[in-house]
Parts: structure tokens; sequence; C-alpha cells
């Protein structure tokens, strides 16, 4: 028996799955530069172990990514979030108690596993359940919790610091549990999915959960039995086509969606965003900052990625998916350009061995120019916060059929950790090595990713789930597409599979 029906709940409670992706970032990004973590897994890591540590996590997610999609389609959206949080907490146990860095590196890719399954299933599993006015603002709220994560776990881990010993960082690790046993027992009081249910025939549950969220519990409502009814359309026509297979998204209809799924995932990893996220303490290092200065001037990025994207919560349905990607990538562009180009004219290396003798921090700048780079960062993730951040994980699940669904945004999810996990890798031994040009390879990219989504990306604000599809099917060029202001609910044809229209006489707001 549910007992939440509030959407918005359901979401805070679902979007916990983000949050431990945050927890993870912070828990390594605040750490790295305490003296308790290099003396006792060091000392002086090199560069390249660094990198691999940090790299494990992500590592980890891609191949969590791709189950997620098989066991989600099997268990459900709800369950397969719920072994997630077990995994989480199996992994948590392992790095709280490491006593060696391939321990570390083990614990934190059983970790990224359990963040590749969530983060591919909650953005499928609000998608599933919310209204397409605001569908976008919803599964945006994973990017929200993810930066709610990464700040409280790296002012945790600020406050232990202070502690002597292992414990400085063994308690915030112990702590990352904390979360994810919330998630666990808190699915346990929402609904599934209502399309999962119809996909496997249990069309009086799908019924019930959308009586109970969409129709104040009211069975007979014309809103529940008109959801109900496009559902059903739905699901018949798919099931007439194709069964769902991985081989599947590679074909000639759906390969342009599952190309722009997967490349919303890759750009939004490419513009340099987990860069800041993981090395700022590097990079704030390299600006000339010391001590507990540094560690709290990191720390205002992590408040500006919290603010920053609750404003991309409130507008991004009405504003479009597009024009937020477009103006991110620009902006992101500049301030990374503008980054290399201060720490270029005004900057020098730093003594051989890196500052403090971290390889990574390989490059100096003082003066008025620091403080521009420093201000450079935060315009840089305040920028990613209300653009890129959220959409990223808002725009894949919009992209594909119900049948494909799951699996599909599994893919795209893989692609984001694969190169999550590349970038985690290479940036430590990029900046030991090309310096200051690592702001330009990923200000390139930017560049790049503005182009490709002006002229392939299409809009998908504010249309159901069922537009869409009629909106690949029909071919309509990207640049001509636009955020739907009337929610109009498209039925499927019995014979051809054919789409036609029929306007909503009530609840205009429909589910999708």
């Amino acid at each position: 028996m549910y007992v939440i029906s509030n959407i918005y709940f359901i979401t805070a409670i679902a979007c916990i799955g983000g949050a431990l992706f945050g927890f993870d970032i912070s828990s390594m990004s605040a750490i790295i530069g305490t003296d308790a973590y290099n003396q006792y897994f060091g000392p002086n890591i090199p560069s390249d172990t660094q990198g691999g540590i940090t790299a494990a996590m992500p590592g980890g997610s891609f191949v969590g990514a791709l189950c997620s999609g098989w066991l989600s389609d099997k268990l459900g959206r709800k369950y397969t979030i719920q072994i997630g949080a077990i995994i989480w907490c199996i992994g948590s146990i392992i790095i709280c108690a490491s006593q060696n860095i391939g321990m570390l590196v083990a614990g934190r890719f059983i970790n990224g596993f359990s963040v590749g399954i969530c983060s591919a299933q909650v953005p499928v599993y609000i998608t599933e359940i919310a209204r397409a006015d605001i569908r976008g603002r919803l599964v945006g709220c994973q990017q929200w919790a993810i930066t709610w994560g990464i700040m409280i776990m790296f002012y945790i881990s600020f406050g232990c610091s202070y502690l002597k010993g292992t414990s400085s960082f063994r308690i915030p690790w112990g702590l990352q549990m904390v979360p994810a046993i919330i998630l666990f027992f808190g699915l346990f009081f929402l609904p599934e999915s209502p399309r999962w249910l119809a996909r496997q025939d249990r069309w009086e549950e799908s019924e019930n959960v959308i009586a109970l969220m969409h129709g104040g519990g009211d069975r007979t409502s014309p809103y529940v039995a008109q959801e109900i009814q496009d559902i059903r359309a739905l699901v018949e026509f798919e099931r007439s086509n194709a069964d769902a297979t991985f081989l599947e998204l590679f074909k000639p209809k759906m390969i342009m969606r599952t190309h722009i799924g997967l490349f919303t995932q890759i750009w939004s990893q490419l513009t340099g965003m987990n860069v800041m996220m993981y090395y700022i303490t590097y990079v704030f290092a390299m600006a000339g900052l010391t001590g507990n200065t540094l560690l709290v001037s990191s720390s205002i990025q992590y408040v500006i990625n919290v603010a920053m994207t609750f404003p991309a919560l409130v507008y991004m349905d009405r504003f479009g998916r597009r024009p937020t990607l477009l103006i991110g990538s620009t902006l992101m562009m500049t301030w990374l350009f503008a980054n290399a180009g201060l720490l270029a004219s005004y900057g020098h290396a730093a003594p051989p061995g890196g500052i403090d003798g971290v390889a990574a921090a390989s490059w100096e700048v003082g003066g008025h120019a620091s403080k521009a780079v420093i201000a450079c960062s935060y315009l840089f993730v305040a920028s990613y916060a209300v653009t890129w951040g959220p959409v990223s994980w808002a725009y894949p699940p919009e992209l594909f059929p119900l049948r494909l669904r799951g699996r599909a945004v599994a893919i795209c999810t893989s692609a984001n950790w694969i190169f999550n996990f590349a970038l985690g890798y290479f940036v430590p031994p990029a900046f030991e090595n090309i310096k200051w040009k690592v702001y330009i390879v990923f200000g390139v990219f930017c560049a790049a990713m503005t182009i490709h989504v002006f002229f392939l990306f299409p809009e998908t604000a504010g249309k159901s789930l069922e537009e869409i599809e009629e909106m690949f099917e029909e071919k309509t060029p990207a640049w001509r597409t636009h955020v739907s202001k009337e929610i109009r609910p498209v039925h499927l044809g019995k014979s051809g599979g054919e789409f036609s229209e029929k306007p909503v006489t009530e609840h205009s707001d429909s589910a999708v």
C-alpha cells in the first residue's frame, strides 16, 4: 500500500540516488589534499595513481549503468534503485575500512556500480511518473541532488579534516551510507512506474498508480481513463513491432535518438565540469591558495552549483532544452578560453614536482590574474549548473519509446561514466604535462558541442512522450522544433502504426 502520492515528495526520495554520486565526488575532492590521506596512502601519491583512484568510481558506474537496463526491465524501476542502494552500502564499508590503495580502488569501483544503476534508472522512473509540463524540472532534480550531495559531503569532510589520524577520512567515507539507507527504505513507500506495470500487463496496478498521483485517487476520472488509453495504445503498438533489445537502438529507425542521447551524456562530461569537481583543489592551488583558504574557496563553487541549479529547474520546461544547452556551452567555452589565456599570459611553471609536492599542480599564477582565474572558475560552474547539469539528465529519457527506455537510458548513462572514467584518469597527468592547455582542450569541446546541438538536437520540452515519438517519426529538423505550449496526447492508430492526435478536453496538463 503506497502512502506517498505527492510527485515532488516522490522525486525528493528517488533523487537521493543522485546525491550518492555527489557524496562520492566530495569524499575524494575534499580529502585528496589532506596530510592524513597523503601520508596513509602515500607519501606523495603519483598523479597517474591518484587518477586511477578517482577513476575507479566512474569505471564501476559504466558497468553498473550497462547492467541497470536489464535489471530495470526485469525487476522494475523501483526495486532496481533499491539494489543500487544496497550495493552502495557494501562499497562504502570497504572504502571506510581501506588499508591500502587496492582496497580503496575496489570499494570505489563497487560504489561506482551503485551510482551507475541509480543515475541511469532514477531519471527513467521520474520520467514515467511525471506530467509533461513539469517533467523536465523533476528529472532535473537528479542534478540538484548531486549538487547537494557534493556540498554536504565537502563540508563534512572539511570538518573532519581537523581530526587526527585516519578518522579524518574514514568518518566521511562511513557517513556515505546514510543517504543510501534512507533511499532504500524510502522507496518502499513509493509507487512503481505505471508504464513499467503496464508493460508487465499489471493494468489494474498501473491504473491505481495514475489515479493515486494524478487523479486524486479517483479511477473514474476522465484524465485517468485518457492516460490509461494512451499507455495501452502505445504498449500494443510496441509489442506488434519489436521486442526490446540493445541491438534495436542501433537500427536505422532508432540510431538518431541513440546518437543524440549518447552525445548528451558525452558532451556533459567533455564540458570539463568534473575537472572542477574532482580536482578543484589542484586548480586553486595553482592560483596561489593554500591551507584552509584553499578548502573554503573550493567549497564556494559547490554552493554556487546548488544555488544555480534551482533556477534551471524552474524555467527549463518553459525555456526549452535546446536554448538551455546552446547558451550553456557558449558560456562555458568563454570561461575556459579566458582561463587558458590568463594562465598562459600571467603564469609560469611551478617548481619541479609541483606545488607542495603535488605533480598535477604544475603551474602558478598570482596577483590579479589569480583572482580572475578563480572568478572564471566560479562563472564556469554557474554556467554548467543552470544549463547542462540538469538538462543532460532530463533529456535522454524523453527521446526513447517505452519498450526501449530502460535499456536506452542505461546505454546513454554508461557513455557518461566511461568518459567520466577517462577524464578522472586523464586530468592529473594532463595538468602535469600540458599544464594550462588543458583548458583549451575543454574549450574546443564546448565549441564543438554548440554546433552539434544546434543542428541535431530537437526540442522535447512540453511534449508528451507519445508526441515526441511522432516528432522523430516525421524526421522534423532539429532547428525547426520548439517548446510545446499545449499538451496534446498522441494516439497510435490500430492499423499500420499510424499516428493521430486527439486534443485533451480536460486536464490538458496531463501526465506523459
